[in-house]
């Protein structure tokens, strides 16, 4: 586990609050199973925030200026935010690891301050996810096996792009498979985010495409390692994926919200469009909140409203 701590940083405050940044980065590792790009970004928010206190206080904060810090000095962090152009959802989330901090030092009776409780998060855009047509993933999936030249390859980023719209997977958790993660009967065990553990069925197609490729791979495929590999046997980065994607979108005039985590939405999409409940969708996809999986019912009433616009005599 400590091979896994973020790299020491150095925060424009006193010794005293660089430590008990540290020392929450240990505990939401430990504790919240959050991952190194969590915590990357969690750094960065409590980063500008402190940085701000200092060029706010005049001098670097310590535990004791953020105890006493008042909802106006918190609201001062907004505006600057908004000032400098910076997104409500950018906002929100630092807002939220701001909170995180704090919630962190009262529980541990480090300090304790009412105010952060008071400050409003800033609303955010509810986004709409961009599926993919049905038809439009099938040719996906009958292109991308073509694109490359070197047939195993192909087969690899078939066999990926198959599992995003097949299995509803994110691209992460696709490439992080390893060869012991193999599905041998009709389930998969997808580790989600947060490290947390999801089953999910497998369809005929999505294993016998994992098969085909590993029996073209070159490479010696063992079971501590990568299921989807490189040229030079390391583990495919998600760029590569991308790539071959932008690619698919160029040659099937596709628009630019078709991504591989567009696949993953034109799962949801078109589970829900065949009759598919949202519980059973949000635990597929591996989503905390059901309100995170209710965005598909805009995108499915979305189609619904064009299907009736388009056949009704009177439309």
């Amino acid at each position: 586990m400590a091979s896994q701590e973020k790299k020491l940083m150095t925060y424009a405050a006193e010794p005293a609050v660089s430590k008990v940044v540290e020392e929450w980065h240990r505990w939401m590792l430990i504790e919240r199973n959050c991952s190194n790009h969590t915590l990357d970004a969690y750094s960065r928010d409590i980063s500008a925030f402190l940085l701000y206190l200092s060029n706010h206080l005049g001098f670097q904060p310590g535990l004791s200026e953020l105890e006493g810090l008042t909802i106006t000095d918190f609201r001062g962090y907004l505006a600057l935010r908004h000032n400098n152009g910076l997104s409500n959802t950018s906002t929100a989330r630092a807002i939220s690891t701001i909170r995180s901090f704090y919630k962190f030092l009262d529980s541990n009776e480090i300090i304790h301050n009412a105010a952060i409780k008071a400050v409003k998060t800033p609303k955010i855009p509810r986004s709409i996810p961009k599926p993919l047509s049905q038809l439009e993933a099938k040719k996906a999936l009958d292109t991308i096996g073509k694109l490359h030249t070197t047939p195993w390859i192909a087969a690899r980023d078939l066999a990926i792009l198959i599992l995003l719209y097949g299995c509803g997977l994110r691209i992460s958790e696709a490439l992080n498979l390893n060869v012991e993660d193999i599905p041998t009967g009709n389930i998969i065990v997808i580790n989600g985010k947060g490290k947390k553990q999801r089953v999910v069925p497998i369809l005929p197609i999505v294993t016998d495409s994992i098969k085909k490729y590993i029996s073209r791979c070159p490479k010696n495929l063992h079971g501590g390692g990568p299921l989807f590999i490189g040229a030079q046997g390391e583990r495919v980065n998600a760029g590569v994926i991308q790539r071959q994607v932008r690619k698919l979108r160029i040659i099937l005039g596709l628009p630019a919200t078709a991504t591989p985590h567009a696949l993953r939405h034109s799962f949801a999409t078109h589970l829900l469009a065949r009759g598919g409940d949202l519980r059973t969708i949000q635990e597929l996809l591996g989503h905390e909140s059901l309100s995170t999986t209710q965005r598909y019912t805009d995108v499915d009433l979305t189609h619904l409203i064009r299907v009736f616009q388009e056949s009704h005599p009177r439309a």
